[in-house]
């Protein structure tokens, strides 16, 4: 008799760190799968930066430096490997590219033209949707956080090599704000 308790809860405790592995494995997922989804935002903002650049160029020759910014900004975004570096290159790009908005408001030509009015509309759309996916990024991150901190998901956590995952954060306060790209005023 006492046997079959013994095989009962070593049975149950096995079943439960499966369960509990499955668990953080599924999290680990959706992390990945949350930061694929802002990355594909991202990889959108930077396809439509060129459009904006072009656009403005015209109107902009003695602006050159701010177009070389965002140039080299949208570049180093690119290049970005990891959450923290992707999120200090997504604050500077961020940056010229208020910049840029701010040049293009003493130009009221470049302001009404019809190209940059739509490179807007689709800038301001993939902002949004920037917004939502590292939102979404962030949610997952805390879910699988919280769990490899709990115990006793902590201890399988710590067995099979679930590390904690870092948020997609901005430093600076002002940068948390939307670029302002409205152009119809």
């Amino acid at each position: 008799m006492a046997l079959w308790i013994l095989l009962i809860v070593l049975a149950v405790v096995v079943f439960g760190f499966i369960g509990i592995y499955n668990t953080l494995v599924t999290l680990r997922k959706r992390c990945d799968n949350g930061w694929a989804q802002i990355d594909v935002q991202l990889k959108r903002r930077y396809d439509l930066i060129p459009n904006l650049v072009e656009t403005a160029k015209g109107y902009l020759k003695h602006e050159r430096e701010v177009l070389e910014n965002v140039t080299k900004a949208r570049q180093q975004a690119i290049n970005a490997s990891g959450v923290k570096e992707q999120a200090q290159a997504e604050n500077y790009l961020t940056q010229t590219l208020r910049s840029l908005f701010a040049v293009v408001e003493n130009y009221p030509d470049l302001k009404a033209n019809q190209n940059m009015l739509a490179v807007q509309e689709e800038l301001v759309s993939t902002e949004n949707k920037i917004s939502f996916a590292r939102q979404h990024y962030n949610d997952t991150v805390m879910a699988y956080n919280t769990r490899t901190e709990m115990f006793p998901s902590n201890v399988v956590a710590g067995m099979f090599g679930f590390a904690q995952r870092e948020f997609f954060e901005l430093e600076d306060e002002a940068q948390r704000e939307v670029p302002k790209v409205d152009f119809t005023s």
